[in-house]
C-alpha cells in the first residue's frame, strides 16, 4: 500500500520548493503534479509547466517519486516529450513515473489553435501515441510514419535511467485506453466514475471502480498479460465523497481501506491549496501523509 500526493503548479518556485521538500519530508511514496497549460478554476491565476516544475523538485528531493498525473497528447508530441521525459530521468536519478492519458475537452484542447477533437479522436491519437513514446524511451533512434505521429531519425541517447524506460501509469476506463493500459502500462490510474462525481454515492462509486478493475482483468488476458502486475492507483478528489476522506485521519482510513481492499496499491491525494476545490485543513493532511499507512496495516 503507498501513499502519494499531487503539487498543482501554482507556486512560485521560491513558494513551491517548500512544499515539495515537506511532500518527501511526510514519507510520500510519490509526489505528482498537472500537465495542463491551464486547468479548470485555476485558469485565471498562476499556473506554471509541468516538466520545468518536475526537474526543478527532483533537485530538491532526493528518495520520492516524481512525475505527471497525467500527460495527454493534446499539446504533447511523442518526439519532443520522449527528450524531456529522458531529461528528467536524468536529473532524477531515474524517480520519474509518467501518468498519461488520453486527454479532455478542456482549455488544453484548444490553446494551440486547433478544434477539439471527438471522443473517437482523442482515443486514435491516444492509440499512437502511446506505442510511439514507448520506442522512443526505449531504442536509440526511431523512424515512423503515423497519420497522426511521426518520428524521422528521432535520436533518444543514452535514453532512460530506468530500464527499459520509465514506467508508464496509464489513466483509462474505455476499452481502447485500457488495452493500452494492458500492453504498455506498470501501472493503471483512475478518479473513478465521473458520472457519479454530482449525484452518485460512495457504494455506487465503488461498485463503479470495480466494474473498471474487472474490464482492465479482461483487457490484460486478451493481451496475455497478468493484471496483478499493474499497480492500480487512484486519484481522489472525483470520487461522490470529493474532499470529505481530507476532513480526518479516521475518514481517510476508512474511505482508503476500501479501495485498498478492491486491489489499488496507491491512493493519492491533493496537497492543499486554500481557498480551492482543494482545500483542506494542512494538519489533518501531515497526519494522514504520517499515519494512515500504519492504521491502514495494522
Amino acid at each position: 500500500m503507498r501513499l502519494s500526493t499531487v503539487i498543482l503548479p501554482v507556486h512560485r518556485w521560491v513558494e513551491g520548493q517548500k512544499i515539495w521538500r515537506r511532500a518527501e519530508d511526510l514519507g510520500f511514496h510519490a509526489a505528482y503534479t498537472y500537465d495542463h497549460l491551464s486547468w479548470r478554476t485555476f485558469r485565471d491565476g498562476p499556473w506554471f509547466g509541468a516538466i520545468p516544475t518536475l526537474t526543478s523538485a527532483a533537485t530538491v528531493t532526493q528518495r520520492m517519486r516524481l512525475g505527471t498525473l497525467v500527460t495527454s497528447p493534446n499539446f504533447r508530441h511523442p518526439v519532443t516529450l520522449a527528450k524531456d521525459l529522458i531529461t528528467l530521468d536524468d536529473v532524477s536519478g531515474g524517480r520519474v513515473t509518467l501518468g498519461i492519458g488520453a486527454g479532455g475537452s478542456g482549455f488544453d484542447a484548444t490553446a494551440l489553435g486547433q478544434e477539439p477533437w471527438t471522443p473517437r479522436e482523442r482515443a486514435d491519437r491516444f492509440g499512437e501515441f502511446v506505442p510511439l513514446l514507448d520506442r522512443l524511451l526505449t531504442e536509440p533512434a526511431v523512424t515512423r510514419a503515423g497519420m497522426h505521429y511521426s518520428a524521422v531519425e528521432a535520436r533518444n541517447i543514452p535514453g532512460c535511467v530506468q530500464g527499459p524506460r520509465i514506467p508508464f501509469a496509464v489513466a483509462a476506463t474505455g476499452p481502447r485506453g485500457l488495452k493500452l493500459a494492458a500492453r504498455y502500462g506498470q501501472a493503471w490510474v483512475t478518479t473513478g466514475d465521473p458520472k457519479l462525481f454530482e449525484s452518485g454515492t460512495p457504494a455506487q462509486s465503488e461498485e463503479a471502480v470495480r466494474g473498471q478493475i474487472a474490464k482492465l482483468g479482461t483487457a490484460c488476458a486478451e493481451t496475455g498479460r497478468d493484471a496483478a502486475e499493474l499497480d492500480k492507483i487512484l486519484l481522489t478528489g472525483f470520487t461522490p465523497e470529493r474532499n470529505g476522506p481530507l476532513e480526518s485521519l479516521d475518514a481517510f482510513v476508512d474511505f482508503a481501506g476500501r479501495y485498498f481492499a478492491l486491489g489499488f496499491t496507491e491512493i493519492v491525494l491533493h496537497a492543499p491549496i486554500p481557498d480551492s476545490d482543494f482545500a483542506a485543513d494542512e494538519k489533518v493532511f501531515e497526519r494522514i501523509a504520517t499515519e494512515a499507512l500504519s492504521q491502514l496495516s495494522s
